[in-house]
């Protein structure tokens, strides 16, 4: 069955003026139907259409709001924000040491949603002052509601429409939670390669852990946690969806000029509990303080292309590897 999420189908737009483009019911349930997904068949049928079979954009805008505040809960269960702060905190660290930008450090947050992660680093200060926090995201419902919740929340970040593959927010760090898996092929090349500007230090992007029991703990915490059928249905598509280091680690080099890397589990990790991971990108002159930055452990952790190739280990240490 070839794997496709709802929410992918449902919303269109022109790529060159980013208008909105009419979706036709009933081409959405076609396209489930000959990838074999006849649950996700079920579920997009049910979807309001109007009097000449097109989606209702309002009402796909309200369900996709819904999802994603659903999604939001899911966040905060994982400690998302935590868990990428304990990654940005030592990045921007050893980049302000290196001096490496005059004034206020970005941390772009790219296909942001509703800006969960954005908000959460507003809202905690986690990364200081100097970090000028922005969310991305070519939904204009998404970022509409991400902008609505951070003006109610009086937070300082904002939040624009951008293209992923064309960003107009140049950015210190590039991040990412979830995303990554909803790209195949020259398009996940082509959303690293977009980072490779010239003011960009790193990319941090976190996605769900390719392993054996994604699937099953999906369906498990999706069950468990999500209402939708459209978010439960979409959130299990995501874990089976997820790519493994390789083709990351492949991708990833299309960043010119960047160091990618791969977080590696530790070897007794709860394979439940390894749910997301980062694919990291650095100039090769932040790598070895942001080693130190991280301390032997951590540091350890992050492998390079020549560690996972086949998915064994190539006998070099995992320093020498991803350096």
């Amino acid at each position: 069955m070839q794997l496709i999420e709802i929410s992918d189908l449902v919303v269109d737009h022109d790529p060159g003026t980013r208008a909105r483009l009419p979706v036709r019911g009933a081409d959405v349930v076609a396209r489930l139907v000959a990838a074999g997904d006849r649950s996700g068949a079920r579920i997009a049928a049910g979807l309001a259409c109007d009097d000449e079979g097109n989606l209702d954009p309002l009402a796909v805008d309200r369900r996709l709001v819904a999802v994603h505040t659903e999604l939001q809960r899911l966040s905060e269960e994982l400690r998302l924000g935590d868990r990428i702060a304990e990654l940005l905190r030592p990045l921007l660290a050893v980049i302000r040491a290196a001096g490496r930008t005059d004034g206020p450090l970005r941390v772009v947050d790219v296909g942001c949603g509703l800006g969960y992660l954005v908000r959460w680093l507003a809202a905690s200060g986690a990364l200081g002052p100097d970090v000028d926090l922005v969310g991305v995201d070519f939904n204009a419902a998404l970022v509409t509601e991400a902008g609505r919740l951070a003006r109610a929340e009086a937070l300082p970040c904002r939040f624009v429409r951008g293209d992923a593959f064309a960003l107009d927010e140049p950015a210190t760090v590039y991040v990412s939670t979830g995303v990554l898996h909803h790209f195949r092929g020259d398009d996940l090349d082509d959303f690293f390669a977009a980072q490779a500007t010239p003011g960009t230090a790193a990319f941090c992007h976190f996605d769900i852990a390719a392993t054996g029991l994604a699937p099953i703990g999906a369906w498990v915490f999706h069950r468990a946690r999500m209402r939708d059928p459209l978010g439960r249905h979409d959130g299990v598509m995501s874990a089976r969806r997820a790519h493994d280091d390789e083709t990351l680690l492949a991708a990833a080099a299309h960043a010119d000029g960047l160091t990618p890397l791969v977080y590696e589990p530790r070897g007794r990790s709860n394979p439940f509990c390894t749910t997301l991971r980062p694919v990291i990108g650095v100039r090769p002159d932040l790598l070895s303080p942001l080693r130190a930055e991280l301390g032997p452990g951590p540091s350890g952790r992050l492998v390079g292309r020549a560690d996972t190739v086949g998915g064994t280990r190539h006998g070099a240490s995992a320093g020498e590897g991803a350096g």
